[in-house]
């Protein structure tokens, strides 16, 4: 092999490391600035040669030109190369930079008159570039630079030295305009400082207000099923069915509130895992089955038996958004959900019959606090945070969102990009086959931990009626009887938690006890403390069909467990001939 060839293996591998790392490389400051450099600096070559040709004043040859121009392009793609292998702030990166900016600068400011005020601009250009990218002490470094290029430029050209007015008006400006530039960009970023505290702020309440206020609502949704199951006449349920409706209202708005203040934080991180698809498209209608009654939407389900890769948790609040949003624009029309393969991948769709969306709305659908309203339009409940949390949401998991619709057609959205996973564990096979087996939940023994009392007693009250055996306490029992499942808060009070209380009780017993926890708070907060991972989560106000639906899917793990001790115990009996 030649030497050559083995120059132009280099610089191919080299091209091609820049050309894919253009895309996996976040765009930094340091980044931008070493990409823009390669493509200006010949740019800048060119319009200086064209000044030079047009005033026929050529006071430095084409080769020379070209020589210096190559050296410099060299030594830019060498930086860009350097930034895309270790990116990161080097002081000696940006200091051999700066150095090469202003060399290159000075030289030709030094040549003479044609091209001095066209080289000026760029001189000040960097000098503010280095500042609004780096900080003001690369602002003050920069603008001293400058100074030194100026100096250096007006020792060697002429003209300068027979004109030190312009040295003077080239001095004060490039003192003036960074120093300038520096107030606003102070000002700016004191603004930005307080408009950022003020958001944390405003999260911290909402998030806060959310929590204080789930709680009694909480209470109420169950003492709401409770009342169902005490022989009411037909009025009396008819006024429950008015108080649930209401409390389910009220519910949805708090986790809308919850949901975007989480988001807000930047906590929020998916974890990607095999999904039945289908299994949490069923819960979802089996959840807002009620609502859709009260709205008069009959729900129609295409089946899908498939798994994807996604987190649960962040899909099934997506769908769950999209879901409320068909019930209260579609009221006694149909809504359609099913699945969709596209494109190598999965695409969910919901489609509903109602009145539809003007045109005009469409982009502007996923802002907060949005709502697409007619003149006459009646009111609907909701503060037009439900699509701006699925654009997050879909954002984070790195899938896509789209909304069709046509006024008097109804509305169609689309969840497009779901990658299809195959590899599905054995024992999620299992848990989704048995679920559907919703048998009675009597005779399970249930340890109950809540720190408020009311929500201590409708859950209580609940779970009896259900069959269960019930020990209730408000805060981690001294005396542990025997039991099948924990259901706890999260925050317990006296520094104590709800994966504490598990912890705890789990020591005690001598065995992996299955459990549930409930809070107000961020439910993927909790799902990052160590032991939680694989332990249900119910975000309050819970309904009691979302209840009851966990505690089912713990029976089962509860059943299987018991089977597996029972093979443990017989097969460690001795055999008797």
């Amino acid at each position: 092999m030649t030497e050559r060839t083995v120059s132009l293996s280099w610089v191919n591998s080299k091209l091609s490391q820049i050309f894919i790392s253009t895309r996996e490389n976040r765009k930094g400051a340091e980044y931008s600035q070493a990409l823009f450099r390669v493509v200006a600096g010949p740019v800048f070559v060119i319009c200086m040669s064209a000044i030079m040709a047009t005033t026929g004043n050529f006071e430095i040859s084409p080769s020379q030109i070209a020589l210096y121009s190559s050296i410099y392009s060299i030594l830019s793609i060498s930086i860009l190369i350097w930034v895309i292998q270790r990116p990161g702030e080097y002081l000696s990166r940006r200091v051999f930079a700066m150095v090469m900016d202003y060399s290159a600068i000075t030289s030709i400011m030094s040549i003479g008159d044609s091209v001095l005020l066209p080289t000026y601009a760029p001189l000040l250009w960097v000098t503010l570039g280095y500042g609004l990218r780096f900080g003001s002490q690369y602002l003050v470094i920069s603008t001293c630079m400058a100074l030194v290029s100026i100096l250096t430029a007006t020792y060697f050209n002429s003209f300068l030295w027979n004109y030190p007015y312009v040295v003077v008006a080239f001095i004060l400006t490039t003192i003036a305009v960074p120093t300038y530039a520096h107030r606003l960009v102070s000002r700016t970023f004191e603004a930005h400082s307080q408009a950022v505290q003020a958001n944390q702020t405003k999260s911290r309440f909402l998030a806060q207000a959310s929590h204080d206020l789930r709680q009694p609502i909480h209470a109420i949704s169950l003492f709401t099923a409770c009342l169902r199951d005490t022989g009411l006449s037909s009025e009396q349920h008819q006024m429950v069915d008015n108080i649930d409706r209401s409390v389910h209202s009220v519910s949805g708005l708090f986790r809308s509130l919850l949901d975007i203040s989480t988001l807000e934080s930047g906590k929020v991180q998916p974890r990607l895992q095999p999904v039945a698809i289908g299994v949490i498209i069923d819960d979802l209608i089996q959840q807002n089955r009620e609502a859709a009654k009260w709205a008069g939407v009959v729900f129609r389900q295409v089946p899908a038996n498939i798994y994807v890769s996604t987190d649960a948790t962040l899909i099934a609040t997506v769908l769950q958004n999209i879901l409320s949003n068909a019930i209260k624009y579609a009221p006694g029309r149909q809504v359609l959900v099913g699945c969709r393969r596209r494109r190598g991948c999965i695409s969910i769709e919901v489609h509903d019959q109602g009145e539809g969306i003007a045109a005009h709305h469409l982009p502007m659908l996923f802002e907060e606090f949005y709502q697409a309203r007619e003149r006459g339009d009646k009111d609907v409940e909701g503060v037009g945070l439900g699509l701006a949390i699925v654009k997050r949401l879909v954002k984070l998991l790195e899938i896509e969102v789209s909304i069709r619709s046509l006024r008097g057609r109804g509305t169609s959205v689309i969840i497009d990009g779901l990658k299809i996973a195959h590899l599905v564990a054995q024992a999620d096979v299992v848990q989704i086959s048995e679920r559907k087996d919703h048998s009675a939940m009597k005779g399970l023994r249930v340890l109950l931990v809540e720190d408020d009392k009311n929500v201590l007693l409708a859950t209580a009250t609940l779970l009896e009626k259900w069959g269960c055996t019930v020990q209730a306490d408000t805060g981690l029992p001294k005396n542990v009887a025997v039991c099948d499942l924990i259901i706890t808060d999260f925050d317990l009070g006296a520094n104590l938690t709800g994966t504490d209380c598990i912890s705890r009780v789990r020591q005690l017993l001598g065995r992996d006890i299955p459990a549930v926890i409930m809070t107000g708070h961020d439910v993927g907060r909790i799902l990052e403390e160590p032991g939680n991972e694989n332990i249900p989560v119910l975000s309050k106000p819970v309904r009691s069909q979302e209840l009851r639906e966990v505690v089912l899917m713990q029976k089962v793990k509860i059943d299987e467990l018991a089977r597996t001790d029972n093979k443990e115990r017989t097969s460690a009996q001795p055999d008797h001939l």
